[in-house]
C-alpha cells in the first residue's frame, strides 16, 4: 500500500503530516481485515529519575503511548484513521523533574519550571484524506481532536535518533509541542520529493486537565515545506503564529520558526545511524529567543546507544508574572538501552542516561551549582 498521503514508501511519514527519511525503521503490527490495513504498536516506560542539587527532585513515573492505524485505499487515494494515547497523565498534573524545562501548567495558575509537564491522554485523534493526481504528486486534507500541525520537525518521541530516549527535551516549547492541539485541520500538495502543507489550528497550548478534550477556535496558522533530497534524508522548515498560545499569558501571541534535518542509514550491515539537526525560534512581543538541537543514535543488534545536546535561551526559569531577561542554558545527554526479545514483536528493554546541564552565573544561586547533573534509569516494553 502507499502512504497515507501519497504515492510513495509509508516509511516517509512521522507524526501528524510530518515527514522523515525514507530508510527509516517502520515498526508495528500489521494485519489486513478485507480492505482495511490494520496497524499498532505500543512503547511504555517505567522510569526512575533524579535531578539534583537545590532545583532537583525524584520520582518513579510512568510514560509513553500506544498507537493504532485503520487505513485503506479509496479510488487513486487512501483514507487514514490514527488514533494515539498516552499513560502520561497517571504521572500526576505536575510531571517529572526535569531541569531547565519549562512550560504549561500544573494548577492554572503556575508555571511547571524544572519539569516536563505529562501529556494528555489523548495524543491524537486523526483522520486524512489523499487523492492522487499524478505518478508522483497528490493532494491531501487532515483533520485531529487532537492533532498536529504542520510546524517543525517530527514530535521528539517519534524521532528515530531519540526516540529510545524517556526524556523529553527542553527545546520542547520550541520545537514540537504542538504535536497535541485540540483541532487541526491541514491542506497539502506533494510533488515527487516535496511537500507545501497549511494549517488551521486551536494555538492555545493543552491545560492542566490531561483526560479530557479541549475544543477552541482554529485562529492560528502554520506553513511548512518539506523536502526528502534523499532517502536517508529529511529537510523542512516552518512558520507559525500562535494565537493567545499560553493559558498563563491571556492574549498574548506567539510567532515560530524551525528548521530541521533528519538523518536514517545503515552504515554497515547491521549498524544504524541516526541524527537530528534542529533550530527553533519564539517571537513573543520583541523578543526572539532561539534553541538548536542535535540529536544520534547506533543501533547494533539488542543495543541502541542515544545522545542529544541543545541550547535554549529561556525567559521562565526564574518564575514571575512577566517575561524576565533570556538565560542561554545548555543540556547534553547520553543513554543507553538493551532489547531483550520476548517474541517476535514484543521485546523488553532495560536502559538509563545520564544529563549534564549547564546554567550561568546568574542562575548558580537558583540552581546551587553550574552544571547540575541529572539521571534516569527505565524499564521498557516495546510491542512492535
Amino acid at each position: 500500500m502507499n502512504a497515507a498521503f501519497g504515492p510513495y514508501e509509508m516509511t516517509r511519514e512521522s507524526s501528524g503530516t510530518a515527514w522523515q527519511p525514507d530508510s527509516s525503521d517502520h515498526g508495528g503490527i500489521h494485519v489486513m481485515s478485507g480492505d482495511w490495513m490494520l496497524m499498532g504498536h505500543a512503547r511504555l516506560n517505567l522510569v526512575y529519575d533524579h535531578q539534583s542539587d537545590d532545583r532537583g527532585d525524584d520520582k518513579l513515573f510512568a510514560s509513553g503511548m500506544l498507537m493504532g492505524m485503520a487505513r485503506r485505499e479509496i479510488g487513486n487515494g487512501t483514507l487514514q484513521f490514527r488514533a494515539m494515547f498516552s499513560p502520561d497523565p497517571i504521572m500526576g498534573k505536575k510531571g517529572y523533574p526535569l531541569l531547565l524545562a519549562s512550560g504549561e501548567t500544573a494548577d492554572g495558575s503556575t508555571r511547571l519550571i524544572d519539569r516536563q509537564h505529562p501529556h494528555d491522554f489523548f495524543m491524537e485523534l486523526s483522520a486524512s484524506l489523499s487523492q492522487n493526481i499524478g505518478a508522483k504528486s497528490s493532494v491531501f486534507v487532515y483533520g485531529g481532536l487532537p492533532g498536529e500541525p504542520a510546524f517543525g520537525p517530527p514530535a521528539f518521541m517519534h524521532r528515530e535518533a531519540i526516540l529510545d530516549s524517556p526524556e523529553a527535551p527542553i527545546s520542547h516549547h520550541w520545537l514540537d509541542s504542538t504535536h497535541i492541539s485540540f483541532g487541526v485541520l491541514t491542506a497539502g500538495l506533494i510533488v515527487d520529493r516535496f511537500k507545501v502543507e497549511v494549517s488551521r489550528f486551536n494555538g492555545r497550548e493543552p491545560d492542566q486537565h490531561r483526560w479530557n478534550f479541549e475544543t477552541g477556535p482554529l485562529d492560528s496558522t502554520a506553513v511548512r515545506v518539506s523536502w526528502n533530497p534523499a532517502a536517508s534524508l529529511a529537510v523542512q522548515g516552518s512558520w507559525g503564529h500562535f494565537e493567545d498560545s499560553e493559558q498563563l499569558e491571556p492574549g498574548v501571541d506567539q510567532k515560530r520558526w524551525s528548521a530541521s534535518a533528519l538523518y536514517a542509514r545503515e552504515v554497515a550491515p547491521g549498524w544504524k545511524l541516526a541524527g537530528t539537526l534542529a533550530w527553533g525560534r519564539k517571537t513573543i512581543e520583541h523578543h526572539k529567543d532561539d534553541a538548536y538541537v542535535a540529536e544520534a543514535s547506533l543501533k547494533h543488534g539488542p543495543w541502541t546507544v542515544f545522545g542529544r545536546g541543545e541550547v535554549t535561551e529561556n525567559r521562565e526559569l526564574v518564575d514571575a508574572e512577566e517575561h524576565g531577561p533570556a538565560f542561554s542554558v545548555g543540556k547534553v545527554s547520553l543513554g543507553a538501552i538493551h532489547d531483550f526479545k520476548l517474541g517476535d514483536q514484543v521485546a523488553l528493554g532495560l536502559g538509563g542516561l545520564l544529563a549534564l546541564n549547564f546554567v550561568p552565573d546568574d542562575l548558580k544561586p537558583l540552581y546551587g551549582s553550574s552544571n547540575p547533573v541529572g539521571a534516569m534509569g527505565f524499564v521498557r516494553l516495546k510491542v512492535e
